[in-house]
Parts: structure tokens; sequence; C-alpha cells
């Protein structure tokens, strides 16, 4: 394949992908859900499991170090999120949901999968099937 084919469809996944986050977050502001896209994405994944420390977290949220403290310390300042000193490591802390985290969890986990809906839209079972597979084979590529 010549590059200017790989540069058209790297400037679409990287338009779309922008275009993605960019809705969702004038959609989070528009309905006043009182925390950013970035913010939520670390409530989720705080959500799917019981703890984390900030590395872990970083990695899974491909996130950098300094970017996730600010937003762990915004998510805290909100009483959403706690640091906890690791059980193992006292030098470590290890990041859970408060009550009000679990509970903005469930306030917005229907209003966000609405939010996502638009995005896929007009797209067939097979569309999925098809856009799943790419997107792991590309990612799959790349590790």
């Amino acid at each position: 394949m010549d590059e200017p084919y790989f540069n058209h469809y790297s400037f679409l996944l990287d338009r779309t992908s922008r275009r993605v986050k960019q809705y969702a977050q004038q959609q989070f502001k528009a309905q006043n859900f009182g925390i950013t896209v970035d913010q939520w994405l670390i409530l989720k994944k705080l959500n799917e499991t019981e703890s984390l420390s900030q590395s872990e977290l970083a990695d899974i949220t491909f996130k950098d170090t300094p970017t996730l403290t600010r937003i762990i310390d915004l998510l805290c300042e909100k009483g959403l999120t706690e640091r906890k000193i690791d059980s193992q490591d006292r030098r470590k802390f290890n990041v859970h949901l408060t009550e009000a985290g679990h509970a903005k969890i469930q306030e917005l986990n229907p209003k966000i999968d609405l939010i996502r809906q638009k995005a896929w839209e007009n797209l067939t079972k097979t569309d999925f099937e098809q856009f799943k597979k790419v997107l792991e084979t590309i990612y799959n590529n790349l590790s």
C-alpha cells in the first residue's frame, strides 16, 4: 500500500476519535454531569475493580502520571474518589471510589450510554463486527 493510503485512513481514525470525545465532552457539559470525559474514564475503571494504584490507572487509561494525578486530585476534591495507603507497601497509594463515586456511576451510566449510541446510529451488526476486527488488528499490530 502506498503512503497516501495510510495517511488518509490515519487521518480519518484520528479525526473520528477526536470528534467522539469532543461530542461527549459537549454533552457532559450541556447536561451538567459535573465531571469531564477523562474523569468519567477514571471513575469507570475504578468501578470495574476494587482499587488500583495510580500507576495501574495510568497504564490502563493511557494517561501520563502528571495528568492522572491532576484528574485524581479533582475527583478527590469532588468526593468521588479517595486515596488510601497500600496495605502491602506504605509508600504507595491506591485509589478507590467513594459512596458518592459509586452513586455518580449509577446516575451517569444510562445517560452516557445514550451519548455513545448517537455515534453508533445507522450502523448494522455487520458494521460493528468489521469495525471491531479492524480496530483490534490495528491495536495488535502495535502491541
